[in-house]
């Protein structure tokens, strides 16, 4: 039976405040992060992120309050990604309520990390996050970046994930700088390329803005469909994006 499709919507976190910027700046409000997880959680979300995306550049742990309470009112996995530099850090937001831990930079910079977090949290517990942006130098034609999507690493993305593969993660997140926020699609080549090469489900992410980009990213190979304006802003609701894409005879959850 074909893997089912789920809808993850995403919600930055700035200052303890949900935003959205494009291309990882031009950041602008979009509510409590509480509300809007409860929110999405009526609406019909199948899982939820919830990213501090400035954790990593402070050089500070996420804000597990707001983890705690965001907790609290989820009824669907909840995904949390932003300053997790090692297990311990790890541990911490698992035990304030989250599911599952997203690690990025961290990980590129210190690969062990990610078998230790599997060994230790079980896998299902551990996505890893690969922000990617286009370079024509590479075989991919795509390139990590890190630190929040500020700076530029040299290395491959599809490589890098091919390697994260191979540590047992089961969920890869990879962002496309070039489609944050800017509502214009997700960036197919580079989702169908980590998919051709991992076992792991891959998560379309960055680029969202009408329900065929959805589909499109589906077709590419992304099992999880993750976006944040388009629903931050009431452009998409969740139930019209399931019954689209099961008039598509995709199998949603």
């Amino acid at each position: 039976m074909e893997q089912s499709v789920r809808i993850m919507p995403c919600l930055d976190m700035q200052n303890g405040r949900v935003v959205k910027g494009v291309h990882f700046v031009d950041i602008r409000d979009a509510g409590d992060p509480v509300e809007c997880a409860r929110a999405y959680c009526d609406a019909g979300a199948d899982e939820l992120a919830l990213l501090d995306i400035t954790a990593t550049v402070e050089g500070r742990a996420t804000m597990l309050d707001i983890v705690t309470r965001v907790a609290e009112v989820t009824t669907v996995p909840l995904t949390v990604g932003g300053g997790i530099s090692d297990v311990k850090s790890a541990e911490a937001v698992l035990n304030a309520g989250a599911n599952k831990v997203s690690t990025s930079s961290a990980a590129f910079r210190n690969p062990e990390l990610i078998p230790e977090m599997v060994n230790v949290l079980g896998a299902d517990n551990v996505t890893v996050a690969i922000d990617v942006d286009r370079n024509k130098a590479l075989p991919s034609g795509y390139e990590v970046y890190i630190d929040g999507g500020r700076t530029a690493t040299g290395a491959d993305a599809v490589e890098w994930a091919k390697r994260v593969d191979g540590f047992g993660v089961p969920v890869i997140l990879p962002t496309s700088k070039a489609g944050d926020g800017a509502q214009t699609g997700f960036d197919l080549p580079v989702i169908h390329a980590i998919k051709e090469a991992v076992s792991a489900e891959v998560v379309a992410s960055g680029g969202a803005g009408k329900l065929e980009h959805f589909y499109g990213a589906a077709q590419a190979g992304a099992t999880i469909l993750l976006a944040a304006s388009v629903f931050h802003f009431g452009l998409i609701g969740i139930d019209d994006l399931k019954d689209y894409l099961r008039g598509r005879g995709m199998n949603i959850r």
